[in-house]
Order: structure tokens, then sequence, then C-alpha cells
């Protein structure tokens, strides 16, 4: 009998886990406003449809449903939690009508292709084995003319001015040893325009939102990184031979740093799109 095949999301714990839930409404809190002016680039339909891929608690979804009043929406991950909390608040908010959400892979959707004008993925593609397959399962179910629209992460791009402690430990040194041992990409951002140009994409752009505190409430910066810490500590620590309060000391001197008046912090964010050619 040979051995099972490697999980596609060895992060899965970590996703499910509450901080997830406080992690992705700080994130997007953080970077809608500097996010949302992109897809005008995009001159989508006015009833495009659009398909926002491992959409965990909706918060993007909800955000690109205000964004895109006659579109159609379709949310989809793995993680059923999360699709019921976003279902309830598309719901509250009166989109029930033209936002969906469903339990999907994003590394085989199961949906037709060319059925979308707008593929959307964020927060993602560093947290799952291989990323190539799912970018190239999003370009599939665009149709011609339609734009992905991939949110990157890359942890190379985070910068702390000196603190008590390095933050080269957790940025990008744990990030890399984390990735390795999980067999996920942690600097995955820098090679997704390669990735949409291999795939034949025209018009491939990069962009970059800029979380820092001149940019982003200090406090709602702080709160992914006291996500992150009650998230992560412990599989950072089992990957670096550190004790958990080790790690979790490291997040508390770049929240510090965060706070501080006269301290500053900066997490570059890729977002990467190209457009599928007009046949």
């Amino acid at each position: 009998m040979g051995s099972a095949p490697p999980d596609p999301f060895p992060q899965a714990a970590q996703m499910a886990d509450e901080s997830m839930v406080r992690t992705l409404a700080a994130q997007a809190e953080a970077i809608w406003s500097q996010e949302a002016p992109l897809f005008a680039r995009y001159r989508l339909p006015l009833d495009a449809r659009v398909l926002d891929a491992g959409c965990g608690t909706g918060e993007a979804t909800v955000r690109l449903a205000a964004l895109l009043p006659g579109a159609e929406l379709l949310g989809v991950d793995l993680l059923e939690p999360h699709l019921e909390r976003a279902r309830t608040r598309a719901a509250a908010e009166g989109l029930g009508g033209r936002v969906a959400f469903e339990r999907r892979s994003i590394h085989d959707l199961g949906l037709p292709p060319a059925s979308f004008d707008l593929a959307v993925c964020r927060h993602v593609l560093q947290a799952i084995r291989s990323p190539e397959r799912a970018v190239a399962e999003l370009v599939r179910v665009t149709r011609p003319g339609g734009v992905v629209h991939l949110l990157a992460e890359d942890y190379a791009m985070i910068h702390f001015t000196p603190g008590r402690l390095d933050a080269a430990a957790l940025w990008p040194a744990a990030a890399q040893r984390l990735g390795a041992a999980t067999g996920t990409d942690m600097l995955v951002g820098r090679r997704v325009p390669g990735m949409l140009r291999g795939l034949g994409l025209e018009h491939v752009s990069v962009d970059y939102v800029v979380v820092d505190n001149l940019r982003v409430p200090r406090e709602t910066f702080a709160a992914i990184w006291s996500a992150w810490r009650d998230g992560y500590s412990d599989l950072i620590a089992q990957q670096l031979g550190w004790t958990r309060e080790r790690v979790a000391a490291h997040f508390d001197d770049q929240i510090a740093t965060i706070r501080d008046p006269l301290g500053y912090a900066v997490w570059l964010v890729p977002v990467v799109a190209g457009r599928i050619p007009s046949r």
C-alpha cells in the first residue's frame, strides 16, 4: 500500500482557528482602501460574474459586492464554518440574491471553463501546496478578456525598525523554514507574475498595498500581528525548535513597534493581475 498523498492544505488547522477570523477582518480593514481602486482598471461588465476563491469568511466577497453592485459573486472555500459566517454576513447585508458561497477546492473547482469575468484569490497562495496548479485553475475558469486578480503574500516583504528582538528572525527566516516544513512557498508573491505570464496572460501588472503605521491605523495593523501570533506561534515554535513563549515574544516586540509613535513597520503586499487573451 502506497503512502497517502501530501495534504495540499498543510495550514488548514491555522486557517480554521478562531484567530483566522480576526486575521481576515483586520487584513481587510487594512488593505481594502488601497486594493479597491485597482478593480476600476479591469473595466468589467456591469453584470460581471465574479469568483472569490479561498473566500474564507467573505470579507472580500462582501466588499466586492458593494464595489460591483450589478455583479453576481460566488465565494468558494473548504472550511464550512467560514462559509457559514460568510453566508450569514451576506444575508444580513441583503446580498443573498447575488452572492453565493460553496464548498470547493481551489485546486479543482469543479466549475465550467470560461465562466467568470473576474477571478479573485487573496491571502491563499502562500498557505497551500502547488500554488501553480491553483493559479492555472483560476485561469481555466476565467473567460477570454476576463481578469485574474491575486493578492499573493511574500513574507520577506516585512520590515521593522530595530526593536528589542530581531524582526528578521521571523521575517523571513521563520517564514521560510515554515514553508520548507509544510511544502508551501511563503515568498510566493514574487513568483506569481511569472506564473501568469507562463499561462499566457496579457497585461500582467504588479501593485503593492502598503500596510504601515502611517497609512493604516496602528491598532488595525497591530490586530493583524496579534491574530498571527495567536494562530501561528505553536507551528512556528515547532519548526524553529523554540518555545511558544519565545515566538510570542517576537510578535509582541513587533506589536510594540507598530504601536510606538517613533517606530516604523511596513508589510508590502503584492497584488498581481493579468488578463486572459481574447479569442
